[in-house]
């Protein structure tokens, strides 16, 4: 006689992952962009939006045009029509090549920026019972600094109780101011903020 054990089989569920859910879609993504282009400076041609301006420019009558009749003036002399004043009313307009006119604006630019001086400020500190040696070793300073072409600050602090002595510190910088009369002259006068005074020189122009 055959007797049959019973068989117990385990189901094993499975799951199907899909390998797309964890890739990041394309959909809802912002497209892609390039590298921008600066903004152009001033508005040509087409761009210019007046209906109406004025005309300047050399073999140009000043005068105020439609903007399509300006935009043929300037097409016909092969160049540009740049809006040079767009606040103007009405906006003023220049027939030129474009690409020489960036140029000769930079250049300008460059120049102003060439031209600017730089001032520079260097302070020269005192005590009010400043000795003689330092106060001549700080004049020294000074005269170097006022030679350079830098204007000079001179500060008396006062600490604790010695803003009792701002006059002998008012004293200390008219006299500092005095011996450099032939370096430079001063800008302002001495002048109490809190417990410091100072007293602002600059240097002479050089002949």
């Amino acid at each position: 006689m055959t007797i049959f054990a019973p068989c117990f089989f385990e189901l094993k569920h499975f799951r199907v992952i899909n390998s797309s859910a964890n890739r990041p879609s394309s959909f809802g993504r912002p497209p892609r962009r390039g590298p921008q282009k600066p903004e152009e400076p001033y508005r040509i041609n087409e761009r210019i939006t007046a209906a109406k301006v004025r005309v300047v420019g050399e073999n140009i009558k000043v005068d105020v045009y439609p903007i399509q009749q300006a935009i043929k003036l300037a097409q016909e002399q092969g160049l540009d029509l740049v809006e040079i004043s767009p606040n103007a009313d009405p906006p003023v307009c220049k027939v030129v090549d474009y690409s020489k006119f960036k140029y000769e604006q930079k250049k300008k630019q460059k120049e102003i920026k060439a031209k600017t001086v730089k001032v520079v400020i260097k302070e020269i500190r005192f005590g009010p019972n400043t000795d003689d040696h330092d106060f001549n070793f700080k004049l020294k300073h000074a005269i170097t600094f006022l030679q350079e072409g830098a204007k000079v600050k001179a500060t008396v602090f006062f600490p604790g109780r010695s803003i009792v002595y701002k006059e002998r510190g008012e004293i200390l910088l008219l006299k500092f101011a005095q011996l450099l009369e032939e370096y430079g002259k001063v800008e302002q006068m001495p002048r109490l903020e809190g417990k410091r005074m100072s007293i602002m020189l600059m240097a002479k122009a050089k002949k």
